[in-house]
């Protein structure tokens, strides 16, 4: 599946655009689950409004680029709800990472790359 080039610069404009709020930081525990520990930071864009009424997620790399290079989406059966998860920053490590602690218990993830030729404009 490839998404257009434009899907992403709005993607980068709405993420530059909105402060990356970290509230569950690398090596926290899940607040529901304690054995769950997360591998990177994990937040949420200040000011945006996701399906579930929150913030939109957000997931922040080790490789200190600021621009999105993927989504997640998820489902969640206990939920009963789906999500897009903002990956920004990410190594192909952190990426196999995030979808090893995201596909536990009821929710299973997709991801999305963005093409590593795909211009980063925001």
């Amino acid at each position: 599946m490839e998404l257009s080039s434009e899907f992403w610069t709005y993607l980068d404009i709405l993420a530059s655009s909105s402060l990356i709020k970290i509230d569950r930081p690398r090596g926290s525990s899940h607040p529901c689950y304690q054995e769950m520990i997360y591998p990177l930071d994990y937040g949420y864009l200040e000011s945006t409004s996701a399906g579930d009424s929150q913030g939109i997620d957000v997931w922040l790399g080790s490789s200190g680029d600021d621009k999105i290079n993927g989504i997640l989406c998820s489902v969640d059966l206990q939920k009963k709800d789906v999500e897009i998860k903002l990956l920004v920053g990410c190594t192909d490590a952190d990426l196999v990472n995030i979808q090893s602690f995201s596909n536990q218990g009821s929710m299973r993830v997709m991801l999305i790359q963005r093409r590593r030729d795909e211009p980063k404009d925001g």
